[in-house]
């Protein structure tokens, strides 16, 4: 079934795919280190496509898709988790800001299983009244566990503040209003203008021979047509910010906790790499710049740094969790005081070396193991390039002192930065 497929390109061992007749995209990586294989539907769908009023529709599709199809549902015994979990498979899916996935990691003899149903559900999902009124009440629940846990609260403030206009204002869950209005008709139109062949990446990552798993994919998921409605583009931009935002939650809590962000540029811009290695030199381990200035003071119980790679800018954030009697403000301060030393001074090549390091060893373990790769590709696939996945240890490699100086001093600037403070009540 070979001459169904365009090859596309190959790198570090995977190859890319792409079926002639629906444009759906396959990405193979042979692995025959244990008999298992991790089958993932990754759909270039997320937070970022919604729009006013139908928030949380990725989230809430994300649920629906396990009530199954006329083939695969609970009432004829026959549901996604019954079949699969019968032939022992792992199967979850997630849902973030510029991508859902749906996954199976399973024993090698059951990968068509895994592709009928996906193949099923991709077109052919029942979404009826009475499943979406049950998910719409545990969904709600989820909303108010996240919406009641103080660091999760004002993780999703600051960027609700930070973002005025892009959809990374409202969080992947949703607004709760929006959910308690949703209705089958919205999930519906939503559904059939983003899950379709040609919006969708297949992860095929395991003990797999070429030949056999594409003529599988062609099999089941060869018939499916391209898409026929319309899919708008996120084109908005995020209107330059020109001055500090500064936002506080109050929320129950024993202590409190200190947020500072700054916009960054989009996922795959190479100053992100920099920055990558700037959050692992202020917020990684005890010889950390802000564990040394914050916790090894006894103004926090921890404290870290972290970049927010997306397909549009995202945020390069740093968090301090107060410590008992300390304000939040001497928190604050001792955070951009730390960020000043490195605009002024930089950081030292032991501390660039010790950073790249630290990320070298991190995926090492992040991609042992056939799911882990297909979860770090699903993550490629967001920001804009699969390939990212493959390239990015030389990416980092290519990183200077001069580099991470520099990024500090172009983003992480007053003009750009929100600030948020959780003050228990």
């Amino acid at each position: 079934m070979l001459e169904a497929f365009s090859f596309i390109e190959t790198s570090g061992g995977i190859e890319q795919w792409v079926h002639k007749s629906n444009d759906l995209q396959v990405l193979l990586y042979p692995d025959a280190t244990a008999p298992v294989v991790t089958f993932m539907v990754t759909y270039r769908v997320g937070s970022r496509n919604e729009i006013p009023g139908n928030t949380g529709a990725t989230h809430f599709l994300e649920h629906m898709m396990f009530k199954g199809t006329e083939r695969f549902n609970k009432q004829a015994g026959t549901s996604v988790f019954n079949v699969l979990q019968r032939v022992g498979a792992m199967v979850n899916a997630t849902t973030w800001m510029d991508r859902t996935n749906y996954f199976e990691l399973l024993p090698k003899a059951h990968l068509p299983l895994a592709m009928e149903i996906e193949a099923d559900r991709m077109r052919f999902a029942r979404l009826s009244p009475e499943d979406v009124t049950s998910e719409k009440t545990v969904i709600l629940n989820e909303f108010d566990r996240g919406d009641n846990e103080p660091t999760q609260n004002l993780y999703q403030t600051v960027w609700s503040m930070a973002y005025l206009a892009h959809p990374y204002h409202h969080s992947t869950i949703g607004w709760r209003s929006d959910i308690e209005q949703t209705t089958p008709e919205k999930l519906r139109a939503f559904y059939d203008t983003f899950y379709w062949p040609d919006n969708a990446t297949l992860s095929i990552i395991g003990d797999i021979d070429r030949e056999q798993a594409l003529a599988w994919v062609h099999q089941y998921f060869g018939s499916l047509p391209k898409s026929t409605i319309p899919r708008p583009e996120v084109t908005i931009k995020e209107p330059q910010q020109r001055g500090e935002r500064r936002i506080t939650v109050r929320k129950e809590a024993e202590l409190g906790s200190v947020m500072i962000a700054f916009k960054n540029p989009e996922g795959l811009h190479t100053d992100n790499d920099a920055l990558d290695m700037l959050s692992m030199v202020l917020g990684s381990g005890k010889n950390s710049r802000l564990y040394r200035a914050l916790t090894d003071q006894g103004l926090t119980v921890a404290a870290y740094a972290a970049n927010s790679r997306h397909r549009d800018p995202g945020l390069f954030y740093l968090f301090g969790y107060q410590a008992m009697g300390v304000r939040h403000a001497k928190i604050e301060k001792a955070i951009l005081k730390v960020i000043k030393e490195v605009q002024k001074n930089g950081i030292t090549q032991e501390e660039l070396d010790r950073a790249r390091q630290k990320i070298k060893t991190s995926m090492a373990f992040d991609r042992d193991g056939s799911y882990n790769i297909a979860s770090e590709l699903n993550e490629a696939i967001a920001i804009g390039d699969w390939k990212f996945y493959t390239e990015y240890v030389t990416r980092i490699g290519a990183v200077t002192v001069a580099d991470v100086q520099r990024v500090a001093q172009t983003y992480l600037i007053e003009d750009r930065r929100t600030i948020g403070w959780h003050l228990p009540k």
